[in-house]
């Protein structure tokens, strides 16, 4: 561990014990968790090929390492998605004409600025939760990824559920109504109707007559947002018009890559609740509750239905569902819909993930017999009563086909 990244973790557990008696967060240095010990997440594991000259990052061109870096964490171009709201450590660098750019897959996360000083990332350690890293945009002979515990002032707390997270925050415009003070961020995901979704960020899809808050350049400031934007914000196709989009790796803000990423985001963040409870007191009372609050929502049974179709405008709708796994018939948890709803079967794919594996093993074996009782049609109570039988049937075959580690009754 580099001085600075020790520095760093220094100044998180100082944070954090000034918050020891908020009994919403979970303590960073409790003995189950030692969250300053050395991790072994994807950026973990790419840095440790860097020093051992098995890999090498190389520069290129304005965006530096960037390309390099998504290469060897297998992130796709097509995941990019563009942020203008002030939401980074780079804040001032970021503006309408220059957003922030995020790549991700299920585990990492990329963010790119403008002439930035450096590149952001999160990275999802199956045990640890998100570990959050910054790389020096300048280049070196050496390049090195620093660890990033101060970060977590904004990356754990109430939205994260009281652990290190990940957040997509969307800005609400002013009404412009006579008294009216500043708008609100909050974060959102699946369960957010579209027009409270995407206020800060750049959006290129259509979605028919259903409308969202992206491509608003007035909101710029969580805190000084500016008012509603007119038509020609929707169903953008083109983000040429707004920014210089041949200064990014593709000129795209996917809207379904924006909408995976949003699922994905607060499915990270239940898993790793739940898996930091059950280490710190496995007969914790409040462990059933927040299993069904995480089944709930890996089966979408709160997802906001869809009022149009979706399309978005890259090769993400493609790219996204080859990655499987799938079953015999050729079905995938990865498959979209895009109709009224975001995926054609409704379980997360963040089932197969590290992180979900790395539940301890007595409460995953908990989620496994409450979601097979809940797929084999046992469990019919609300809110799993809304489940239809086709899918039941159809999640009940792919999980038995492609999950691997699956209980043996499942069989």
């Amino acid at each position: 561990m580099g001085l600075r990244a020790a520095l760093f973790l220094l100044a998180a557990v100082a944070f954090a014990q000034e918050r020891l008696e908020d009994k919403f967060y979970v303590p960073l240095d409790d003995p189950a968790i030692r969250y300053a010990q050395e991790p072994s997440d994807p950026i973990a594991r790419l840095e440790k090929r860097l020093e051992a000259g098995q890999a090498k990052l190389e520069y290129s061109g304005p965006q530096g390492y960037l390309a390099s870096v998504l290469r060897e964490l297998g992130i796709n171009l097509d995941s990019q998605v563009l942020v203008f709201s002030k939401t980074s450590i780079q804040l001032p660098k970021i503006s309408p004409r220059t957003p922030r750019a995020l790549y991700f897959n299920d585990a990492v996360s990329v963010g790119y600025v403008q002439n930035g000083d450096v590149l952001e990332l999160t990275s999802l350690d199956p045990k640890l939760s998100v570990i959050l890293y910054t790389l020096d945009s300048e280049k070196t002979d050496k390049p090195e990824f620093s660890r990033r515990d101060d970060c977590l002032k904004c990356h754990q707390g109430p939205v994260t559920l009281g652990v290190p997270g990940l957040l997509v925050s969307s800005v609400h415009p002013r009404g412009g109504g006579p008294g009216d003070g500043h708008g609100s961020s909050y974060m959102t995901d699946h369960r957010s109707p579209l027009n409270e979704r995407w206020g800060g960020w750049y959006v290129s899809g259509t979605h028919g007559e259903q409308k969202h808050l992206g491509n608003n350049i007035n909101l710029v400031d969580p805190l000084q947002p500016g008012g509603p934007a007119g038509p020609d914000s929707q169903n953008v196709t083109s983000l040429d018009s707004y920014f210089n989009t041949s200064r990014y790796l593709a000129p795209t803000s996917d809207i379904v890559a924006l909408m995976a990423l949003e699922h994905q985001t607060r499915m990270t963040n239940l898993i790793t609740r739940i898996g930091w409870d059950a280490r710190i007191n496995p007969k914790d009372p409040n462990l059933n509750s927040e299993i069904e609050e995480m089944l709930t929502y890996m089966l979408f049974r709160d997802e906001e239905p869809l009022k149009s179709p979706v399309a978005g405008v890259s090769t993400f709708t493609k790219t996204f569902p080859e990655r499987g796994p799938r079953d015999h018939q050729g079905r995938s948890l990865r498959d979209f819909d895009l109709k009224t709803r975001l995926f054609r079967y409704p379980l997360s794919y963040m089932i197969y993930s590290p992180a979900f594996d790395g539940m301890p093993d007595a409460v995953r074996d908990r989620v496994y017999r409450r979601l097979y009782d809940i797929l084999s049609g046992k469990d019919q109570s609300k809110p799993f009563a809304t489940l239809a039988a086709d899918d039941r049937r159809a999640l009940l075959e792919i999980v038995r086909d492609t999950k691997a580690g699956l209980p043996s009754w499942w069989k």
